[in-house]
């Protein structure tokens, strides 16, 4: 009788709920899921290759959606046999449920409840019928019996489990299956067993409930799904105990925790409108498509991870690497960390400032040679120098505290020799230099006068980031583009070195001759293909670099540590220089890689040098040079024997005298440019100067300065035209030079054209 009134009552409350619609009654299943948003975003690599798991929702943690068919079929039979026996039965309402609380409620006995899973499933997609503290009103009850029957109507048995799967909170921050089993049991939704998934099925009725009434409800879900003789509860609460205290859901998982971060703290547009085009089968999943190479980005992270472990008894733990695309400036690898190695795993080593090294010298020696400052083959006196700063006495010294004496430019840059470099600065100014590294993206926090001379050598701090891609910049022929985590069409160029100076500096840095004295011949550095690569090590040891461009890639390397401490006897060739040659000899498996080609303006010529020592400076060789700038001979104070042993060949009007003996200016070279030495005093130089022929008279811009073969003179700053002449004031030969020193200012003008 009871049983009759309970129905015809609710029919009668379905008949009068039924004039008004719940607002998410048209939504369809499809839409739900579409709607779905989990607590973290995926990362794909540039083929849709998922490279890491970032959480992105700190309010709620959700998982992914999970399909019906990849939750456990245990899982599954405990959800229905706990929640709602006769689901597969009823069109929404369980009338017999209904009906056996209804007597419940009149005998004041306990009833398991009338509630079924798609009368929750409509409680939890539309806030109006979900229970609030007290439970829910009556008006609640019927709306939720209603919007549950016009689901059964337009979805499916299986539709309804599987959102329901997703969508029910199961304990405190948790939703849905797959942050459940994640977080609980530290696996997948599809590897649950029945213990587990008994587990999982008592937590639906009680989500925050302590162990024991969790453990008694589990027990009894086992019971329903095994036979009563077959089971076993023995154990189940110290399991369940055990699982409600687990944490196994990582806030982040996978190969590029760095990137991942650094690339969705850039993106402007929102995370849910880029989905991976290459998950169709879930669209419900937040995914963002990086540039990054999945392969190559595990291969990066091994090799420095198992480099790391050679050098674990030198006091070096952190490492980072970074891989760019010359042509679109792509982040190919980003590898931020050492990882477990590490004491500081979340810095971003990619990221981080820290002192280059001697890592600008590259942009230093072009921006000289662009300024017709030196050439490749001017030379520079490595030796012991003091500079007078603002700050007190600046003594550079080289890596191996030795001096090499007379040294090339190119010498000097690929053997990477600090005194030459900071010689080098003295002409071209720390505030021009400092302008140039900001053209090439290195973005220093001073002034040029800040740092002083030491900016040659690295005194700055840079992110390895920003001078990867400065090295890129190298190996576009001195242009620059923004790196990029995202793909484009087209980077945007930007002119910021001079092509010609581009090209000499990245053939000193492919020239294994030129970086012998410091790094052999058989280095590291030496690869089977055409590469340009420069080490650099910052002060006290406490950052390596290695830093190198392909015809196609530039690869950086960043090997230290975070604290800063300095590392133990690792140099340039030990610490981050392997790491590189195997990155550079992974990406050029398969795949060429061939010289630049000389850009127009560009001239090569034979060179000699002078003698020194009783031997030439360097070997004679086939030198490049801005045109304009090129000379045959290179020497600095030869005397006239110097002079007839190397037979200088430069080209120069040459006029016989009366006797018929032919007089010449022997040295210097026509076009010689003499950089005033800024440890000597400017009154205590002199510039030597030697001639074959008879009574021989040195006029200098045509004024008279000494007689016979040989001569001596005081430099002075600026372009002078030296005049060979005899007692009648014939000329027998001239030749031109130019004069630079520290601290003269010239006019801004465009850079002398060498006659």
């Amino acid at each position: 009788m009871i049983s009759r009134v309970v129905r015809t009552v609710a029919v009668a409350t379905f008949l009068i709920a039924s004039c008004a619609r719940p607002a998410w009654a048209g939504a369809t299943f499809d839409e739900v899921k579409r709607e779905y948003r989990p607590s973290d975003t995926l990362v794909l690599d540039r083929s849709g290759e998922v490279i890491q798991r970032l959480r992105t929702d700190a309010t709620v943690r959700r998982g992914q959606w999970v399909a019906l068919s990849d939750v456990s079929p245990a899982l599954r039979t405990a959800l229905v046999l706990s929640e709602d026996k006769r689901f597969y039965e009823h069109s929404g309402v369980d009338w017999r449920a209904v009906s056996s609380a209804a007597w419940g409620n009149l005998l004041n006995t306990k009833t398991r409840g009338a509630s079924t899973l798609s009368m929750q499933l409509a409680g939890l997609l539309d806030e109006d019928w979900r229970a609030s503290a007290g439970g829910r009103s009556l008006p609640q009850k019927i709306g939720q019996t209603v919007s549950a029957q016009l689901l059964e109507r337009s979805w499916r048995k299986d539709q309804i489990l599987e959102a329901y799967l997703n969508l029910v909170p199961f304990r405190g921050e948790i939703v849905g299956i797959d942050a459940l089993s994640r977080t609980l049991f530290g696996k997948a939704a599809h590897g649950l067993d029945e213990r587990e998934a008994a587990v999982a099925a008592a937590l639906v009725r009680a989500p925050n409930a302590k162990a024991a009434p969790v453990t008694q409800r589990a027990c009894g879900v086992l019971k329903a799904m095994q036979a009563p003789a077959k089971t076993d509860c023995e154990g189940l609460d110290l399991f369940a105990t055990a699982a409600l205290q687990r944490k196994s859901f990582d806030a982040t998982e996978g190969g590029a925790p760095h990137l991942a971060r650094r690339l969705l703290s850039v993106r402007a547009e929102p995370v849910e409108a880029l989905r991976g085009k290459t998950l169709t089968s879930t669209s419900s999943v937040r995914t963002v498509v990086s540039t990054v190479r999945a392969p190559l980005q595990r291969f990066a992270a091994q090799t420095l991870t198992q480099h790391l472990r050679e050098l674990r008894g030198r006091h070096v733990e952190d490492g980072a690497i970074v891989v760019l695309d010359n042509g679109t400036g792509e982040v190919l690898a980003w590898v931020g960390s050492s990882g477990e190695l590490s004491g500081a795993a979340e810095v971003d080593g990619v990221l981080a400032l820290r002192q280059p090294g001697s890592t600008l010298k590259p942009f230093l020696y072009a921006q000289a040679i662009a300024e017709r400052r030196i050439t490749a083959a001017s030379l520079l006196d490595d030796s012991s120098a003091h500079l007078n700063t603002a700050s007190g006495l600046y003594i550079p010294q080289n890596y191996d505290r030795q001096f090499k004496g007379l040294v090339s430019s190119r010498t000097a840059l690929g053997a990477s020799l600090n005194v030459p470099a900071v010689r080098t600065l003295v002409m071209v100014s720390p505030d021009a230099f400092h302008k140039q590294l900001r053209a090439v993206g290195l973005p220093l926090r001073e002034t040029g006068d800040y740092y002083g001379y030491s900016l040659a050598l690295g005194s700055s701090e840079v992110s390895l980031l920003a001078l990867t891609n400065a090295y890129r910049t190298l190996a576009n022929g001195g242009r620059y583009s923004a790196t990029s985590l995202s793909r484009q069409a087209r980077p945007d160029f930007k002119h910021a070195i001079d092509p010609g100076a581009t090209f000499i500096v990245s053939d000193i840095l492919s020239d294994p001759l030129a970086r012998a004295r410091t790094f052999g011949t058989d280095s590291l550095l030496a690869t089977r293909f055409w590469t340009a690569v420069k080490t650099g090590t910052s002060k006290d040891m406490r950052d390596n670099w290695a830093l190198g461009y392909s015809q196609r890639y530039t690869v950086g390397v960043w090997v230290g540590n975070a604290s800063g401490a300095p590392m133990w006897d690792v140099s340039g060739t030990s610490g981050a220089a392997p790491v590189w040659a195997a990155l550079m000899k992974h990406l050029h498996q398969h795949e060429p890689s061939r010289a630049p080609v000389p850009p127009a303006g560009l001239v090569q010529k034979n060179v000699q040098f002078g003698m020194q020592a009783g031997a030439p400076v360097e070997a004679a060789r086939s030198e490049w040079f801005i045109r304009g700038t090129e000379q045959v001979v290179f020497a600095m104070d030869s005397g006239a024997a110097d002079a007839r042993a190397i037979r200088a060949s430069s080209t120069k009007r040459i006029i016989t005298s009366p006797e018929g003996a032919v007089s010449r200016i022997t040295a210097p070279a026509n076009g010689t440019i003499v950089a005033l030495d800024p440890d000597i005093p400017p009154n205590r130089q002199r510039l030597s100067f030697a001639a074959e022929g008879n009574n021989l008279r040195w006029q200098m811009d045509g004024k008279e300065f000494a007689r016979g073969n040989n001569a001596k003179w005081l430099p002075w700053p600026g372009r002078h035209r030296v005049t060979l002449v005899d007692a009648k004031n014939q000329v027998l030969d001239e030749i031109r030079l130019e004069v630079r020193g520290a601290g003269i200012r010239e006019a801004k003008s465009p850079a002398p054209q060498l006659r």
